[in-house]
């Protein structure tokens, strides 16, 4: 991670709901969701606020280096039906070594749908890729043992 990551790095994202995007199709397997109303899920809107942080923190990152989202907590307050555009701001307000956190806010034109805080972990993709290869390779041990054992 570049040394030019300072709280105060920003981004703003705006992104029109679409029906996919609507609580029915979060988990199209779950008939609960599927009795629910087409709105903007929070799950989706957490993916977007995410996506603003991501965007922030593009510009800072070295080659090979991405970052996950370790931590969120926002709240979703107001519905979103599709054909608004929501606009998700992202501001950084600390950087704690590879852990970065911001203050995320959404608004549909019409109301502040949600806001809060998420933190991202910035992390060397190989190293990432490395530590996920491993951790399949015990799953696939696992899943032999339990079909022997």
């Amino acid at each position: 991670m570049k040394d030019s990551l300072k709280p105060g790095a920003s981004h703003t994202l705006e992104f029109v709901v679409s029906e996919q995007k609507t609580v029915p199709n979060l988990y199209p397997e779950a008939s609960e969701f599927q009795q629910m109303p087409a709105v903007l899920a929070t799950g989706f809107m957490v993916g977007l606020m995410e996506w603003a942080c991501m965007k922030a923190l593009e510009p800072h990152l070295e080659e090979g280096e991405g970052s996950l989202g370790v931590h969120v907590n926002v709240s979703h307050g107001a519905p979103t039906p599709p054909g608004m555009t929501v606009r998700v701001d992202a501001e950084c307000i600390s950087v704690e070594n590879r852990r970065v956190v911001f203050a995320v806010s959404a608004h549909d034109g019409l109301d502040e749908i949600g806001k809060g805080e998420i933190q991202r972990f910035v992390v060397s993709w190989n190293r990432f890729n490395r530590g996920l290869e491993a951790k399949q390779a015990k799953f696939v041990a696992g899943m032999g043992a339990d079909a022997n054992g």
